[in-house]
């Protein structure tokens, strides 16, 4: 793998930073500590991050996007979540409605095409996937929602809860149980446009990610046309866990992003503070700290890089991006935990960021498959034996 960025890559990331720097970074303490972004803000916000590869960026250039590479589409996201770890993960879940138009979810029928790509291309739509249950978290296989095939549409009932821009998503991606007797190839994923198959929305808070919608979903006999099927009946379980893959590797990249905003704050603290008559980035101790959080930081960049490259070759990156999200999210911990120690007392309070960065990074460790799951498939895929069925 080709670690240096060309040209065109270093331009992205540069003009990216520079937008980001001054026009989203002056707000997002004051509106973090809000709550949820509404899913007005959520499209502004979108609309504005259009023109550098956020959102549509992965889409492919025969559906009018500029077809972009993970690793380019890595290289943004970093970026976004260095300055507001809430907006890249609302971005980053709303790219699922672009992704309807990628392999990974498999061939989508006309009509769906003819209806959503518009809005896709405008920046005007939300997506989220219904996959975590109450009583199915990490074991995806064991989910009980169900929908059953009533003539041409599906019916479908169940409770989704933790799901990503659920109070503000206009489609959901639901993973759902057809055939009971089938096991794993009775497990579908179907489409839910949310105007045309309502469903209902509990907002949950969280310690992190403040201004990132999280949400309870209830469907109660949720009627949706048969065509709203992803890929073959049988696929959804297997779509969802290849779009794991680049998932976990964009939360590491995201990981990534978050340490290196706790870095850039601590290295500018220390050469500020002074401390016994000289700057506290004078004393040994302070030093090795920071040392200690580069060294993390950029070990999570490339283990994410590294997923990201397989993935662009189209080839499986299992364990490569369980590697990269169960170490690069623990490491946020560990590096935005030295920044506050390095910040000292201030660290503590909110009017410095690191306290946000330290709550953020401990969010990443969960969304996703958590750190110890990730450690099993890594173990799987390198011993070849099942730590679980």
């Amino acid at each position: 793998m080709d670690f240096d960025l060309s040209e065109e890559q270093k331009m992205l990331k540069r003009n990216a930073r520079d937008f980001l720097e001054r026009e989203i970074a002056p707000i997002v303490d004051e509106r973090d500590r809000k709550g949820p972004l509404s899913r007005e803000e959520a499209v502004g916000f979108i609309k504005r991050l259009m023109p550098f590869g956020y959102y549509i960026g992965r889409l492919p250039e025969e559906h009018g996007g500029p077809g972009l590479d993970e690793k380019t589409n890595g290289l943004l996201h970093e970026e976004l979540a260095r300055v507001w770890a809430s907006l890249d993960a609302v971005i980053g879940i709303a790219e699922l409605a672009p992704t309807l138009f990628h392999s990974a979810l498999g061939e989508v029928v006309e009509g769906i095409k003819e209806r959503l790509l518009p809005r896709v291309l405008a920046g005007e739509l939300i997506a989220c996937a219904g996959i975590t249950e109450p009583n199915a978290g990490s074991d995806t296989a064991s989910i009980e929602t169900t929908a059953i095939l009533d003539g041409d549409e599906y019916v479908i009932n169940g409770t989704k809860t933790w799901i990503s821009n659920g109070t503000i998503a206009d489609v959901c991606a639901v993973l759902a149980v057809t055939d009971k007797s089938k096991g794993l190839l009775g497990i579908s994923q179907i489409l839910v446009e949310r105007e045309v198959s309502p469903f209902a929305a509990r907002e949950l808070h969280k310690m992190g990610w403040r201004a990132f919608p999280t949400a309870e979903l209830v469907f109660d006999d949720c009627r949706v046309p048969r065509e709203n099927l992803l890929g073959e009946p049988a696929a959804g379980y297997k779509i969802t866990m290849r779009m794991f893959e680049s998932a976990r590797a964009w939360l590491a990249i995201m990981a990534t992003g978050i340490s290196q905003a706790a870095i850039d704050a601590s290295i500018k603290y220390v050469r500020e503070r002074k401390q016994f008559g000289r700057p506290i980035g004078s004393f040994q101790m302070i030093q090795e700290m920071i040392a200690d959080m580069i060294a993390e930081t950029e070990a999570s960049r490339l283990l994410a890089y590294r997923a990201f490259d397989l993935i662009d070759k189209g080839l499986r990156a299992r364990m490569e991006s369980s590697l990269a999200k169960a170490y690069a999210c623990e490491a946020a911990v560990r590096v935005t935990s030295k920044a506050i120690q390095v910040h000292g007392a201030v660290g503590l309070s909110d009017e410095y960021p690191v306290e946000r960065y330290f709550r953020d990074a401990r969010m990443i460790t969960i969304p996703d498959g958590t750190t110890q799951i990730q450690k099993l498939i890594v173990g799987r895929e390198t011993i070849g034996i099942r730590a679980f069925v």
